[in-house]
């Protein structure tokens, strides 16, 4: 192995190590305790070096956001797979995507909430993002309905999704009923 190889290894794993010491402390304390100087202690590396890999907190957020979306992705495809039938893999969406985001809530607001820099439907939002959105996409044109865009389809059943989310987390929703609103919002939107 090269010493530019060794460098460029060594480099990785710090910005892993940063990106997992940010998202444990978010997931612990709120993104408002993920500072660069705690970070720094954290991780026992200098500010500066956090600054060489990231040029500031958003940055950091971004790259949780794209870490988020890609794992996103991943589990809502696995979700669909496993179900039989378009109205099951819409239920198994709306369901992963829930408990996505409720065992993962600094990283949803990573993704959804807070300003990471990332551009979202648009040219030139990153690859991660398109992908979770094709995970839905690809899922649900089945249950569109007739003379429906599936992207635009998609679009309401995932702002749907992250209303429920959102509101179920903040304590405006009884938790009790979120089978029951699951159940409602697929019955409602998926017309197989």
């Amino acid at each position: 192995m090269s010493v530019q190889e060794r460098k460029e290894r060594e480099r990785a794993g710090r910005e892993r190590l940063i990106l997992a010491t940010a998202r444990e402390l978010a997931e612990q304390q709120g993104w408002d305790a993920v500072t660069t100087r705690r970070l720094a202690e954290r991780i026992e590396y200098s500010q500066p070096v956090l600054y060489s890999h990231f040029r500031g907190k958003r940055e950091i957020i971004g790259a949780v956001a794209l870490q988020g979306a890609a794992e996103m992705a991943v589990e809502l495809r696995a979700a669909a797979s496993a179900a039989d039938g378009p109205r099951a893999r819409a239920a198994a969406l709306a369901r992963a995507y829930l408990d996505f985001a409720e065992r993962n809530p600094a990283v949803y607001d990573a993704m959804f909430q807070l300003d990471g820099g990332l551009a979202f439907a648009q040219e030139d939002t990153p690859a991660p993002m398109k992908d979770a959105f094709a995970a839905l996409l690809e899922n649900l044109d089945a249950v569109a309905g007739e003379g429906v865009q599936p992207g635009l389809f998609a679009e309401v059943f995932w702002a749907s999704l992250h209303g429920l989310a959102t509101l179920t987390r903040a304590g405006r929703l009884p938790p009790a009923d979120a089978e029951r609103r699951t159940r409602l919002l697929v019955d409602r939107l998926a017309v197989v």
